[in-house]
């Protein structure tokens, strides 16, 4: 491998280690760095197996575009270590996954198995949703007033809102959405001391891999008595398609039920969570911003993708050629890994005027935080559509809005974003 192709090696520490997202400026300085001077390059450290960083726009676009040359099941669909890799695979009878979601598949499964959801999350079903919806964003309009002009909004509105819509959608009755956050940050937020269930930093593989272990157990466990209640009761809900799905005249098996169970019940709710705290913080750290957006509503649906491009939840996804080929003039081999890095493609010079700065009036926003392709987000109608309505019924409330102590991000290079966001505001 030429020299000119290999990243340096600080630079590509920073893009796998989950504290670089944490303080945000590493990470995306790396990806600055990288846009400027390696776009397409390897990465080659102890410990892992070696990957093409893929940092620019076009080329995560091309790539997963192409799902037939990049697959996402063939490797680990998230980053890990060679020890992790073989921890999961000792314990799966060969499978480098632990779930098996849409994430993780290919054709022909993945689109028999999106299909199986897909009618909830289209823009015609949802619709019938926003009365319903619209009075869970009162309720937390309502929650913030009475707060007394201070609050976390990531604890008290961000967390909670988007995951009362999922859970609802899903099935899951009210009194176990705490449970549900819980495990969801258990699940995510593994890199983070302050979210992970030992509260450790710095665990060795297997003690990290235990940990996770039991936390997805956890939510199969729960999610194994929905499915028999569903499949005795069937209801109007996501968990009595999931308990009685079937594919291919067969119903879906046990590990893939649970595991379908639980990419709805996280991504549904913990990505939306963070965009809109991004947007929040967006609007403290830029008060043009607040001020447009309050001055013209009709800016709310730029401040929902610009919220979104800005924190961008997914960091990335794996992908692992099937075939030889080339990109940006670079030979990749067949079963070589590449990291779509999401956050770097949304702060490409190319595509964004001024990148880094939150701009609700920003158009086109062509980012790419839903993915592209086959594997484009289920829920991303469902997320912009509860982010607006938020907006909708909160903006022309709130005279004022800053920060009232230091913001913190969650430490993951898979998925993440505020965690901590203390606000002060006034009610008009």
């Amino acid at each position: 491998m030429t020299a000119d192709i290999v990243i340096p090696k600080d630079i590509a520490t920073a893009v796998i280690a989950p504290a670089a997202y944490a303080e945000d400026a590493p990470a995306l300085e790396a990806f600055r760095w990288l846009r400027a001077n390696n776009p397409l390059g390897r990465a080659e450290l102890d410990g892992v197996y070696p990957f093409w960083v893929v940092s620019k726009h076009a080329d995560i676009l091309e790539i997963s575009r192409q799902n037939d040359l990049f697959h996402s099941g063939d490797m680990p669909t998230t980053f890990t270590t060679i020890e992790g890799d073989r921890y999961v695979r000792e314990r799966t009878g060969g499978s480098p996954h632990l779930l098996r979601t849409l994430v993780q598949m290919d054709a022909p499964d993945h689109p028999k198995y999106r299909l199986l959801t897909q009618s909830w999350f289209l823009p015609q079903n949802i619709r019938g949703l926003e009365d319903r919806i619209r009075g869970i964003a009162r309720a937390h309009v309502e929650h913030m007033a009475s707060l007394g002009g201070e609050c976390d909004f990531v604890r008290d509105v961000a967390l909670t809102y988007p995951l009362r819509v999922i859970m609802e959608i899903l099935g899951v009755p009210p009194e176990d959405e705490p449970r549900m956050l819980k495990l969801t940050q258990e699940l995510f937020g593994a890199g983070d001391p302050e979210l992970n269930r030992s509260g450790a930093e710095g665990r060795d593989n297997d003690a990290a891999m235990l940990e996770l272990q039991a936390v997805i157990a956890d939510f199969f466990m729960y999610f194994k008595q929905l499915t028999d209640d569903r499949k005795a009761n069937p209801r109007n809900d996501v968990a009595s398609v999931i308990a009685n799905g079937q594919i291919n005249g067969e119903p879906i098996n046990d590990f893939e039920a649970m595991s379908y169970y639980v990419i709805v019940a996280t991504a549904g709710h913990d990505t939306t969570s963070s965009s809109t705290a991004g947007a929040v913080w967006g609007m403290c750290q830029y008060p043009e911003a607040f001020a447009k957006v309050k001055a013209d509503p009709s800016l709310i649906p730029g401040l929902v993708d610009e919220s979104i491009r800005w924190i961008t939840p997914v960091k990335h996804f794996m992908r692992s050629a099937t075939a030889d080929t080339e990109l940006r003039g670079r030979k990749i081999s067949k079963g070589d890994w590449l990291w779509l890095a999401y956050p770097s493609g949304n702060r490409d010079e190319e595509v964004f005027e001024d990148p880094d700065a939150f701009r609700p009036e920003r158009t086109p926003n062509r980012h790419l935080a839903f993915g592209y392709g086959a594997h484009l987000c289920l829920g991303q109608h469902l997320a912009k559509m509860e982010m607006r309505i938020l907006w909708e019924e909160l903006l022309p409330r709130l005279k004022s809005l800053e920060f009232a102590g230091e913001p913190a991000r969650s430490a993951g290079a898979f998925v993440g974003g505020p965690k901590r966001l203390p606000i002060r505001y006034q009610f008009a």
